[in-house]
């Protein structure tokens, strides 16, 4: 969200304190369950990085993503499993590091589930679908909280 220019009569912004840890799991476990899209980059096998906003969705600890075969995102993930996601704003943000894996044959629960949250079936289009495990999540909200924005490394939470 961006804001208007600071009124210099007006005493400068104090940033709220920095969150512990475990709210800013949970507000990240929030946001993964309730945001319906992020914006996910993606580098083909040559390093040409591309960025492209997909609806996903969060279930079993992994982002469901999906877009058309010829996608340059979709033939990225193929050639290149490594992905990066943002969700949120630049001054409320959940940043995934993490690796994709094609899904052959979903359960019809999950793919029902997909098509409710992001109001978008792939089924209709024959598009695959896209599992991306988390290897690392970082959350902050203002610089107070950017040294401890780590809150899970090696694809283990940091915090209970």
């Amino acid at each position: 969200m961006n804001r208007p220019p600071p009124d210099p009569k007006d005493p400068p912004d104090v940033p709220p304190a920095p969150r512990p840890a475990e709210t800013r799991k949970a507000d990240t476990l929030h946001r993964l369950e309730t945001d319906i899209d992020a914006w996910v980059a993606t580098a083909s096998a040559d390093g040409t990085p591309y960025l492209m906003p997909l609806s996903f969705l969060w279930t079993e600890g992994t982002l469901l993503l999906s877009t058309a075969r010829k996608n340059p995102t979709a033939l990225n993930l193929v050639a290149n499993p490594q992905v990066h996601l943002s969700i949120g704003e630049t001054r409320d943000v959940v940043l995934i590091t993490g690796t994709s894996a094609v899904v052959d044959d979903l359960p019809d629960d999950l793919t029902d589930a997909f098509a409710e949250k992001t109001g978008f079936d792939p089924r209709a289009s024959n598009y695959p679908y896209f599992r991306v495990t988390p290897t690392r999540i970082q959350a902050w909200r203002e610089v107070n909280e950017i040294a401890a924005r780590d809150i899970m490394r090696g694809s283990e939470w940091l915090t209970i």
